[in-house]
C-alpha cells in the first residue's frame, strides 16, 4: 500500500468535508449557484486526483487503502466542472469493481451523477432531487422496475429503503429547525 498517497487523498477528503461544513454553518450553502470556493478547491483536488491516476491507474484499495480509495471516489464525484473527466473516472471505477478493488456503491453514485448532469436517466437511483414540498425524490430512472436487481448486484439498498431514508434525514432536518426557531 501507498501510505503517502493514502494520506494526501484522505486529507483532500477532509478539506472537501471541513469547507462544505464551515459553508453550511455560515449560510453560505446551499445557495443557487456553485460557491467559488468549493468550486475552486474542487478543481485543485481533480486537478491533482488527475496526476494520481495518470500515474498509478484508479487508487483502489490494494493501492491506497478503503478510506483513501472512498476519498478518491469523493473527489471525481465532486468534479463537476470537468464531465468529461468524471466520465472517463466512470471506466476506470467499472474495472475496479469488477476486480474488487472498491465498492460498488462507488461506480452507482458516480454513474448516476454523471447521468443526471448530463440530462439522461440515472441506472441506480442514488441521485436524487425534491419534490413541490421539498420531500426528497429519485430523479428519473432508466429501467426502474428492474432497478433493485442493478442495485443488489452493487450491494446497495433497495430504492424504497433509500428513499425511506432520506425522507427520515429530511423529518429530522425540519425538526431541528423548528426546535430551534
Amino acid at each position: 500500500m501507498n501510505q503517502n498517497l493514502a494520506d494526501e487523498l484522505v486529507t483532500m477528503m477532509a478539506e472537501d468535508q471541513r469547507l462544505l461544513q464551515q459553508l453550511f454553518d455560515s449560510g453560505e450553502l446551499p445557495s443557487e449557484s456553485y460557491h467559488p470556493r468549493m468550486k475552486a478547491l474542487h478543481e485543485h483536488n481533480a486537478s491533482r486526483l488527475k496526476e494520481i491516476i495518470g500515474a498509478h491507474g484508479w487508487p483502489g484499495v490494494s493501492l491506497v487503502g478503503e478510506e483513501a480509495a472512498k476519498a478518491a471516489w469523493l473527489v471525481v464525484q465532486h468534479s463537476v466542472s470537468d464531465p468529461e473527466f468524471m466520465n472517463e473516472c466512470v471506466s476506470l471505477i467499472e474495472d475496479a469493481v469488477a476486480r474488487e478493488d472498491v465498492a460498488g456503491w462507488q461506480l452507482a453514485f458516480l454513474q448516476d451523477r454523471v447521468r443526471t448532469l448530463s440530462g439522461k436517466p440515472q441506472y441506480y437511483g442514488t441521485q436524487f432531487d425534491v419534490d413541490e414540498n421539498g420531500w426528497p425524490t429519485p430523479f428519473p430512472i432508466e429501467g426502474s422496475a428492474t432497478v433493485n436487481e442493478r442495485r443488489a448486484r452493487l450491494g446497495l439498498t433497495s430504492i424504497e429503503e433509500r428513499q425511506e431514508q432520506m425522507t427520515e434525514q429530511e423529518r429530522k432536518r425540519r425538526a431541528n429547525i423548528e426546535q430551534t426557531s
